[in-house]
């Protein structure tokens, strides 16, 4: 019965395999239809702003008043709702900083987690303006410093959205009104940019909007036995729903991708930012490095604007956590920055029953046990067939230990005898192997699910778990799922092979180390999974063993 060995080992090792990918996924890949972008074109060398592309107008509307205080350049312009507090800075109008005040940097503490940060510790910031050539930030005399009406804003009670204007007035008489336009309940940040052209030549230049971050750690989560997940940018247009491009390939070799449709995101365990330009014009994704500096973004066409004349070029932010129904609502595909992996098919129908059962039950861990009871409902039957013929090798294995002492060892014959009993008995020599490996893929998923899925971060459980995203502090579950491997061991025939009876009594020692890192909620699923498995395979191991079928 060597094929049972060589089988078994195939299923250990393309399980474990699988299950350390997820641990550890490799999301460095490159974004499709890219091209190396020359200074000419999208990006300058020296600078951290891109340069102008193409030629594209548009027009509109405008009242910008005629006398504003002006904020000091060091002085950051503050904007708190309901979802966020941020900072603008007013030299180039952009958002450098960005709080999420309904999430906790830790699970004790009540400090709002910090997503946009210009501190020590990192840099992480947004940039956003008008280049070419009649825009203020290609001015090689630096970026436009913007005047406001006050320099405190607050979403108030009963508000659905908060206007923030910054203002600006050029050499040349030209007025520029930046909004940024907060909603409330959203992390979505509609910016607009008015240029009101009172001069007496056309003005041309281009939208540009992107992300600026170093290479410092993900502050979002905790680092265990060295692997972490995923940190770099994403891109997505209209060959590509979803590409990643990791700060290394950045470096290696800058991206363009010209699109009418898309965006360019920043991402790390769950959060994201992104900037998504309007759907429909042609725009320039890139991403690239500069100065130490990692740089995802987008660039305009170029928009002339005649004298007289008004034109207004807009763009949406956002920056929060990765919450899918927000996400799919701001942009096309923005929610498969919720990145379930290639069984993505799986892990969303989970998610949403997750999400179901835990509208009701109001807390995630019950809901993960009641997930484990409807998948154990859908494959009860398969399960059952699998126990039964499991019973069976365990009600005959005195008869087998009989054949192998009548066979000694001529191998082919041990082999048709058994495959003889085998088949008058209805017993099939793999059903073992079955529930683990149907089930393998549901477990992937929920693993994808717990991983990725915002919702279940800091969200407690009972007792000491309190935290169902981390794994357990003490280690209980895992000792726990180790356990519940060896009670099924015990209900299971004994393998005839010496090899595979090894192999089976390390299987509780190696997962049980293995999850000692696992998310909490992810170990409970498997514990509950095994505890409703071993109740299943003792009520049809004694049945069999009085003689039922």
């Amino acid at each position: 019965m060597d094929f049972r060995r060589y089988f078994l080992w195939g299923a250990l090792f393309v399980s474990g395999y699988l299950l350390f990918l997820q641990w550890n996924q490799d999301y460095g890949t490159a974004a499709t239809n890219k091209t190396v972008a020359t200074p000419n074109e999208t990006v300058a060398a020296d600078s951290d702003l891109p340069n102008a592309i193409g030629a594209q107008g548009t027009t509109a509307n405008a009242e910008i008043p005629d006398q504003v205080d002006k904020v000091a350049p060091g002085q950051l312009i503050h904007v708190k709702t309901d979802t966020l507090n941020v900072a603008i800075n007013p030299v180039g109008g952009d958002l450098v900083e960005a709080s999420l005040l309904q999430y906790t940097k830790t699970n004790e503490g009540k400090e709002p987690f910090v997503i946009l940060d210009n501190g020590n510790e990192r840099i992480y910031v947004t940039q956003s303006g008008l280049v070419g050539r009649d825009g203020p930030d290609a001015n090689p005399e630096g970026r436009p410093v913007y005047q406001t009406e006050q320099t405190s804003y607050a979403l108030e009670a009963g508000d659905k959205t908060l206007d923030v204007n910054l203002y600006y007035t050029d050499a040349d008489g030209v007025k520029y009104t930046k909004t940024f336009r907060f909603t409330q309940g959203r992390y979505d940040i509609r910016q607009l940019i008015t240029v009101d052209n009172t001069s007496a030549e056309t003005w041309k230049g281009n939208l540009f909007a992107q992300i600026k971050r170093d290479s410092s750690e993900d502050p979002s989560t905790a680092t265990n036995m060295g692997l972490q997940p995923y940190l770099g940018g994403a891109i997505s247009d209209e060959q590509t729903k979803y590409s990643k491009i990791s700060f290394s390939d950045m470096e290696e070799e800058p991206v363009k991708v010209s699109t009418t449709k898309g965006w360019v995101a920043l991402l790390q365990h769950y959060f994201v930012s992104a900037w998504i330009p309007e759907q429909g014009q042609k725009v320039t994704l890139q991403a690239r490095t500069n100065n130490g500096f990692n740089l995802i973004g987008f660039t305009g066409q170029a928009v002339e604007i005649a004298p007289g004349q008004q034109g207004t070029l807009s763009s949406t932010f956002y920056v929060g956590p990765k919450l899918q129904d927000q996400l799919e609502s701001t942009a096309e595909n923005l929610d498969l920055t919720v990145d379930y992996g290639w069984l993505w098919w799986l892990a969303k129908p989970l998610f949403w029953l997750l999400t179901a059962i835990q509208s009701v039950v109001i807390n995630w861990g019950v809901a993960i046990i009641l997930i484990v009871v409807c998948v154990k409902a859908i494959f009860f039957k398969l399960s059952a067939t699998s126990y039964r013929s499991m019973a069976k090798m365990r009600k005959f294995g005195p008869e087998l230990a009989r054949l192998r002492e009548q066979h000694g060892d001529d191998r082919q014959a041990m082999s048709q005898a058994m495959m003889a009993l085998y088949k008058k008995e209805k017993i099939n020599p793999l059903s073992g192997c079955l529930p683990i490996l149907v089930q393998m893929p549901v477990f992937l998923s929920l693993y994808w699910v717990l991983m990725e899925s915002v919702e279940l971060r800091h969200a407690p459980f009972m007792l000491w778990i309190n935290d169902l995203s981390a794994m357990d502090p003490y280690f209980v579950l895992p000792i726990l799922m180790g356990l519940s491997m060896l009670g099924q061991q015990m209900l299971n025939p004994t393998p005839p092979d010496p090899m595979q009876a090894r192999i089976m009594k390390i299987m509780p020692i190696a997962f049980t180390f293995f999850f000692l890192w696992f998310p909490a909620g992810l170990v409970l699923y498997w514990v509950v999974n095994n505890t409703l498995s071993i109740v299943q395979q003792y009520v049809i191991t004694k049945s069999i063993e009085k003689g039922g079928n």
